[in-house]
């Protein structure tokens, strides 16, 4: 069976590693995987990296999409996928999460016949300003599989009615469900030793483990509009500073660019310092910008973090595998199992509750039950694609 993985995004890339893992030790004799790569992130900090890091192999097609407009980007991608699938033979195309990749890949796929085996489906944070619902929504109505990786998202398939789908696609198949478990728990579980045996960004920035709050903004609500960045970033600093803590930032190429365009009444470490890989020590600051963190350097600082504080879903998510609290800079999240169990709050871009929410987490316990499966995820997808 000859399978075609569709990343574009440095998450997606690696969540295709537990699936080329999978693939390499337990289904080489009946599964090939070529790796389509659309170029969405293309800077080497933000996607070549990973590859080299978590040993994928390099992908058989790079798209090199780069940035721009939503429709300019995705039709570019459609039109590369396309072409691609048009060449050879593909018994199916596995796409992740919820990106402008994985909106090309569904609807290339789809309009050749080729099935869609979705991963992270049903996941649904019911705003539809958000490009990524928009992506997550399409992609699963057209997947012959949609792999939900928690129960939540299981019932939200089934309260919009895929479990009674009567959608046929090519060769009479009918879709299915299939609550997989979480192929980044997979990942953080696998890594987390290797990642301590080969990093060494604690030392390096000076930490003290359970000792500092780890930032990332990176969505373009809070990066483009000034007022919701600026209160997200004097929030951080006020809470550095009462609390005598140092905040952690590994800055998104966007958001550096805002915030060196901001006015800000504090100062930050390593802002006006490039995007380089060399690590800046100042400690004197309350906030302290470092580059786009790799894979390794990403699972470590998420180990040694005392709170999470984050726009993305992936980090909200791997903070909870970690057993670390997490306030959420976004008005809601997909991920609402770490809420309901207290283990997340939603701040949003609001300065009050920002610190409210990260007093509240600091100042009683929080508990994280197993939410995410047993760490096999990526076996269960393959042996139900197989049987699929």
């Amino acid at each position: 069976m000859k399978l075609l993985t569709v990343i574009g995004a440095r998450p997606q890339i690696i969540k295709a590693a537990a699936i080329s893992r999978a693939i390499a030790n337990g289904f080489s004799d009946q599964v090939e995987e070529r790796i389509l790569h659309t170029g969405q992130h293309y800077d080497a900090n933000m996607s070549q990296v990973f590859f080299d890091e978590l040993g994928i192999p390099q992908p058989h097609y790079n798209l090199k999409v780069g940035s721009g407009r939503h429709g300019a980007q995705t039709a570019k991608m459609i039109s590369g996928i396309e072409e691609v699938l048009m060449t050879s033979a593909f018994d199916g195309v596995i796409l992740y999460g919820d990106t402008n990749s994985t909106l090309a890949g569904a609807v290339a796929a789809s309009k050749l016949h080729v099935p869609v085996y979705h991963i992270e489906a049903g996941l649904r944070s019911f705003n539809m300003t958000m490009p990524e619902e928009i992506n997550r929504i399409v992609c699963d109505q057209l997947s012959n599989i949609c792999f939900a990786p928690t129960q939540t998202a299981v019932n939200n398939l089934r309260n919009e009615g895929f479990m009674e789908s009567h959608a046929t696609f090519a060769g009479g198949r009918h879709r299915k469900v299939c609550n997989c478990g979480d192929v980044m728990y997979d990942n953080s579980m696998y890594f987390a030793t290797l990642a301590n045996q080969r990093c060494h960004i604690i030392n390096k920035l000076g930490l003290q483990p359970n000792n500092y709050i780890l930032a990332t903004i990176h969505r373009d609500n809070n990066t483009d509009n000034p007022e919701r960045l600026l209160a997200i970033m004097t929030a951080l600093n006020d809470i550095a500073q009462q609390d005598n803590i140092q905040v952690v930032l590994p800055l998104h190429p966007r958001t550096r660019k805002m915030l060196q365009n901001t006015t800000l009444p504090f100062s930050i470490a390593g802002l006006e310092s490039s995007a380089t890989n060399s690590i800046n020590n100042d400690n004197t600051c309350a906030i302290r910008i470092i580059p786009p963190a790799s894979f390794f350097e990403i699972n470590m600082l998420e180990q040694y973090a005392k709170v999470v504080m984050t726009d993305s879903g992936g980090v909200q998510k791997e903070a909870f595998f970690f057993e670390k609290p997490c306030v959420i800079l976004r008005p809601e999240t997909e991920w609402v199992e770490i809420v309901e169990h207290g283990a997340g709050l939603i701040a949003d871009a609001n300065y009050d509750r920002i610190v409210a929410s990260y007093r509240q987490l600091v100042d009683h316990p929080v508990h994280f039950p197993h939410l995410f499966g047993n760490g096999h995820a990526a076996e269960k997808i393959i042996e139900t694609i197989i049987e699929y």
